[in-house]
């Protein structure tokens, strides 16, 4: 293997190793993170070594490993550098030009939804708000998603976690469908919601399952940004 392919394969594995640890994991085995990244023993003894020779890993008395103190520092610097608005509001513009209808984010606000980033559609009927609006949380999808990615109970809410994504036709105003998706930061902490919306006659069938596929990617870019795993 050429040696600048070498390189790059040794930067994945290193990668991937480090990715195996979960918020659940204090230290692993040596034989567990090689189950987990599918590489021998030999292999994954070395990369680690390599990595806590940098502080990104540190091995334990008894043989195991854990994340290293320079993961924290690393991290540390991200999210002092990182503005949402620098990852969100170009992606809202993207996803107005992709699909024609208005792109939003929302986050819950105690028993309400405001809304925090806003573009709005070119198209001359559309559905307009303003950055800051308050709406309820069990009224439009990007509420309903909020609730349910919240732990709220009830077969509608069983519906939306099973399916990711949730869609209403005039629910909150007769004059609005929405199509919600949830997005996430730090794991599995569910920081509010994605949502197009539009008149419910622009949401068909079609439409509906076309932005769907647009509209869960740029949740996923986003949810990746703020360190979220989406489920």
């Amino acid at each position: 293997m050429p040696g600048n392919l070498a390189g790059v394969a040794a930067v994945e594995r290193a990668a991937s190793l480090l990715e195996a640890f979960t918020d659940r994991d204090f230290s692993l085995s040596l034989g567990e993170l090689s189950r987990r990244v599918e590489l021998d023993k030999s292999t994954v003894l070395r990369i680690a070594r390599s990595l806590a020779k940098h502080g990104l890993l540190v091995r334990n008395e008894d043989g195991s490993w854990r994340l290293g103190p320079k993961l924290m520092k690393l991290g540390n610097i991200y999210q002092s550098t990182f503005r949402a608005s620098d990852i969100i509001e170009p992606l809202l513009a993207q996803l107005v030009d992709q699909t024609g209808e208005s792109a939003a984010v929302y986050a819950r606000e105690g028993d309400e939804r405001v809304c925090l980033f806003r573009h709005d559609s070119h198209q001359s009927i559309r559905h307009s708000a303003r950055v800051g609006d308050t709406m309820p949380l069990d009224l439009g999808a990007p509420g309903r998603v909020i609730l349910a990615f919240n732990g709220k109970t009830g077969s509608v809410y069983d519906e939306i976690r099973q399916k990711g994504f949730y869609a209403t036709f005039g629910e909150r105003d007769p004059q609005v469908a929405s199509l919600a998706v949830p997005i996430f930061r730090d794991g599995d902490k569910l920081f509010g919601s994605l949502a197009l919306t539009g008149p419910p006659a622009r949401f068909t069938e079609e439409a509906i399952k076309r932005n769907l596929e647009t509209l869960q990617m740029a949740a996923r870019r986003l949810s990746a940004a703020m360190g979220g795993e989406p489920g």
